[in-house]
């Protein structure tokens, strides 16, 4: 109750400042520190008017956009700007870092200690994850967790483990990869394999990651997973029209182009 009034505080605040120069000022500060390298990455959704959506990732990796209907790109920017200075700006606060009370809240409803620190079992490399980045904040956290929702939604986690790979091996792996373009280009391999298998399966997939991201930018939570997901959808929806008819893209299209436009 007191994170979501101190969150309520922050809101009421951000309405009346430049949000757009405070976002780049507050990690402009971290940049000073050495706590990050990079700098903030804007990017407009294609649209032929409004409304206009506008995506805001930070130097980690966590992505949010603007949650309300905008009529111009520099209101859509400002909008996306606020949302991820307020989650930045909570992200500071003392119960956003992980520590022992933290990881055995988040287990003990869910499953036995027994279960929880065994690492052959899923809520096992969970909390093993958790305690690989002991003293860091949940937005560090949710940044190392995209890789593996992705992994997960991919299929490769399956595949790992079918090739009989241990957990501890695959977080060892994974949890310093950065999401990078060799990544995304492996995955969107992947989905151009199961279309070509099954034709039609991306596009329903992708309609189905749009619906995600609209729904995800409209409640102003990090929405890195969501926005990947439909890239990497998209990148394979491109590979997929060189061995279609255009009639078949024109259809996926058609479908996608509703999603697409809702604000």
């Amino acid at each position: 109750c007191n994170l979501w009034g101190v969150s309520l505080q922050i809101i009421i605040l951000l309405k009346c400042l430049n949000v757009v120069a405070m976002l780049h000022n507050f990690w402009e500060e971290k940049q000073k520190t050495g706590l990050t390298e990079s700098l903030l990455l804007y990017e407009s959704a294609a649209s032929l008017g409004p409304p206009y959506v506008c995506y805001v990732t930070l130097p980690g990796g966590s992505c949010f956009g603007n949650f309300k209907v905008c009529d111009t790109q520099a209101e859509a920017r400002r909008d996306a700007a606020r949302v991820a200075l307020m989650n930045s700006l909570v992200n500071e606060l003392p119960g956003r870092r992980i520590n022992p009370q933290f990881i055995t809240q988040s287990l003990q409803q869910a499953v036995t200690i027994e279960d929880a620190y065994d690492s052959s079992t899923s809520i096992g490399a969970y909390c093993l994850l958790l305690h690989s980045y002991m003293g860091r904040t949940m937005l560090e956290f949710q940044e190392m967790m995209t890789v593996f929702q992705l992994l997960h939604w991919n299929g490769t986690l399956k595949d790992l483990r079918e090739r009989q790979c241990s957990r501890q091996s695959v977080i060892a792996y994974y949890s310093h990869r950065r999401l990078d373009e060799y990544m995304r280009s492996s995955m969107a391999l992947d989905w151009l394999g199961r279309e070509q298998r099954s034709p039609g399966c991306l596009g329903e997939e992708l309609q189905v990651a749009q619906r995600e991201l609209v729904l995800a930018r409209r409640r102003g939570i990090e929405l890195r997973f969501q926005k990947e997901k439909t890239e990497i959808l998209s990148l394979a929806l491109s590979q997929a029209y060189i061995h279609h008819t255009p009639e078949a893209f024109k259809s996926w299209s058609g479908q996608l182009q509703i999603i697409r436009t809702s604000p």
